[in-house]
């Protein structure tokens, strides 16, 4: 997949995130992940620039739960 590539399709998403295709599917038909349909198919392809944003948004989202859910180590060891 190049790396100049304005869209990249579902199984390129899948690729950058290390999950499968169908949960990238999961995600873009939830409105998770913005994407946009093209060609008479119906192919789904999802923007660069978006997929970077929708990893952003994950990690802030990661941070606020660390926050609010501090790790206690276990007493008993």
């Amino acid at each position: 997949m190049p790396e100049t590539s304005r869209f990249l399709t579902l199984a390129d998403v899948a690729e950058v995130l290390n999950t499968s295709s169908a949960q990238v599917y999961a995600l873009v038909r939830r409105g998770e992940l913005p994407a946009i349909k093209i060609g008479g198919r119906g192919q789904w392809r999802v923007e660069r620039s978006r997929l970077e944003d929708y990893i952003a948004e994950q990690y802030r989202q990661a941070e606020q739960y660390v926050a609010e859910h501090p790790f206690v180590e276990s007493e008993e060891r």
